[in-house]
């Protein structure tokens, strides 16, 4: 696989802005673990009701740039507060070597001359 040329420190996870951040059991299992909860607990606490493509899903709370995102954001430093426990798609994304947003952020902080720029698509 190429080098990656994109730097998820940098960005203000808008990939965790999805709509629908699809879970499995397993996840659900990883989250319960992590926090010392029964599978049951941890479901009805961190998930909710996808549809058809990705029936089981993250909860999302409000945020400031992108409406909702995930509910284990830390909006003040914009990182993953659960990244040990984090799901199996999280893990994994981007599949790619480059991100589609993260070149747009970077064009935009650099038109923006402001470093900390955070670009939305909306």
């Amino acid at each position: 696989m190429a080098k990656k040329k994109y730097d998820c420190l940098e960005c203000p996870a808008y990939c965790c802005s999805y709509a629908h951040i699809p879970v499995t059991d397993k996840d659900i299992t990883r989250l319960a673990k992590y926090f010392d909860v029964s599978w049951e607990k941890a479901r009805k606490k961190f998930i909710k009701k996808g549809d058809d493509e990705s029936p089981l899903v993250l909860r999302h709370q409000e945020d400031e740039h992108f409406d909702t995102i995930c509910q284990f954001i830390d909006l003040e430093t914009r990182n993953c507060t659960i990244y040990e426990a984090r799901p199996e798609i999280c893990r994994t994304f981007p599949t790619q070597n480059r991100c589609g947003y993260y070149d747009f952020l970077m064009f935009e902080r650099e038109v923006q001359d402001d470093d900390e720029w955070i670009a939305t698509t909306s």
